[in-house]
């Protein structure tokens, strides 16, 4: 019984650590994400090279929000602060983007024919939660095999 209260208590503080690591990853990917979406349709791109924008936006101001405050914090170069955040990073961004991508590009939202267009912010808000939800359980994973942390 004592264990089982203790696993319990173990689980909860990881899930709830690993929605604020998604929390935290997904605010990085939406301002590269929008970013991405906003000069690749007001650019008139091709749909797959919007999202290929989107997606490397996504990762670069993803890892300057996982990097920059772990260097600030641990008084660390940025390659020592990209060492330590790389593999969790990679995963997470890529999961979320994959989930991202893939919602926004369904609603029609990087095929919109302008940032104004109604589908365009739908697709968006649509892909915010779509990319929680598909990196919160990876995210909980890599957390219990200390791959992330919580920045």
């Amino acid at each position: 019984m004592n264990t089982h209260v203790h696993d319990m208590h173990h689980h909860s503080p990881t899930l709830m650590t690993s929605a604020q690591a998604t929390v935290h990853c997904l605010s990085g990917c939406v301002i590269g994400e929008v970013a991405g979406l906003l000069i690749g349709v007001a650019l008139g791109l091709d749909v797959w090279l919007i999202l290929t924008l989107a997606t490397v936006l996504a990762y670069l101001s993803g890892f300057s929000l996982g990097v920059v405050p772990l260097m600030r914090r641990e008084s660390l170069s940025f390659l020592a602060g990209l060492r330590v955040i790389w593999v969790g990073e990679v995963i997470s961004i890529g999961v979320m983007e994959i989930m991202m991508n893939a919602a926004d590009y369904a609603v029609g939202g990087a095929q919109a024919q302008s940032i104004f267009a109604g589908v365009f912010w739908l697709g968006i808000a649509v892909a915010i939660p779509a990319g929680f939800l598909a990196a919160w359980p990876v995210n909980f994973w890599l957390i219990k095999r200390n791959l992330k942390s919580c920045h």
